[in-house]
C-alpha cells in the first residue's frame, strides 16, 4: 500500500524536483496533487484526502502554520508534515501546537524523508529527534506545579512520556524500557487518556511545557 502524498509549496520548481524523487520510491509513495498556496492545500486536501501533506510554510494567501490548522480541524486523520526552509522556533513550536506530525527542513537527506513517511503510513506518527531536539533547547525549565495529570502517571508511564518527547519511536522506547511495542502502545493509550490529549506530538510538547523533560536532558 502506498502512501498518498499532496505537496504543497509555491515554488513549482522545488515541487517537480520533490515529485521526481518521490517517482524513485512509487513503492512507498505516490503524490496525488501539489499546490502552491495556502488555500489550494486546504481545498485539495478536502477534494483528493491524502495520507500526508508535505506543507512548506512561506505561502501566498496564508501561511502554512494557518493551512495547517484547518487541515487538521477538518480532518483530523490526515498527517501534516512541515517541509521548509525556515528553522525559526517560534515557527516550529507553532507547527507542534498546530498537530503537525513533523518539521524537516528542506536540506534533509532523502531517506529521511521517506522513513518519517513510512513511519506515519504504520501509524508511528513520530516527532523526529531534530523537532525534538529544537523544541527541547528552545523552551525553558518549568515548574511541575500546574501538571495535575502527571500526578495519575505510573512510574513507568511517565518513563515512556519522557523517550516520546526526546523524539523516541515506539521500537526505541520498547528497547529502551526492554518491554515489548505492544505495551509500548498500552502505556500511550493511558497518556493520552490520563492527560486528555489526542497524539503523541501533543504529548511530547506536554512534557517540555511542563518540565518533565528539560533541555538540558537532550543529549542528541
Amino acid at each position: 500500500m502506498t502512501i498518498k502524498v499532496l505537496i504543497v509549496d509555491d515554488h513549482k520548481m522545488f515541487r517537480q524536483g520533490l515529485i521526481s524523487l518521490m517517482r524513485t520510491r512509487e513503492d512507498v509513495v505516490e503524490v496525488v496533487g501539489e499546490a502552491a498556496s495556502a488555500h489550494e492545500a486546504i481545498d485539495m486536501t478536502q477534494r483528493l484526502r491524502p495520507d500526508v501533506v508535505l506543507m512548506d510554510i512561506y505561502l501566498p494567501n496564508g501561511d502554512g502554520l494557518h493551512a495547517t490548522r484547518e487541515i487538521k480541524r477538518r480532518f483530523p486523520h490526515i498527517a501534516v508534515v512541515i517541509l521548509t526552509s525556515s528553522d525559526r522556533q517560534e515557527h516550529l513550536l507553532e507547527a507542534v501546537r498546530s498537530e503537525a506530525s513533523g518539521y524537516l527542513l528542506k536540506n534533509l537527506d532523502a531517506d529521511e524523508l521517506f522513513d518519517t513517511l513510512e513511519s506515519i503510513a504504520h501509524g508511528d506518527v513520530p516527532m523526529t529527534r531534530a523537532m525534538a531536539s529544537s523544541v527541547l533547547k528552545g523552551l525553558s525549565k518549568q515548574s511541575l506545579a500546574n501538571a495535575d495529570g502527571v500526578e495519575t502517571l505510573t512510574d513507568r508511564e511517565t518513563a515512556v512520556l519522557h523517550l516520546v518527547a526526546q523524539g523516541s519511536s515506539n521500537p526505541q522506547i520498547a528497547d529502551e524500557l526492554s518491554i515489548s511495542i505492544n505495551t509500548v502502545k498500552t502505556h500511550l493509550r493511558n497518556i493520552l487518556d490520563k492527560l486528555q490529549l489526542d497524539n503523541r506530538t501533543q504529548a511530547a510538547t506536554y512534557a517540555i511545557e511542563h518540565g518533565i523533560v528539560f533541555p538540558q536532558e537532550n543529549n542528541g
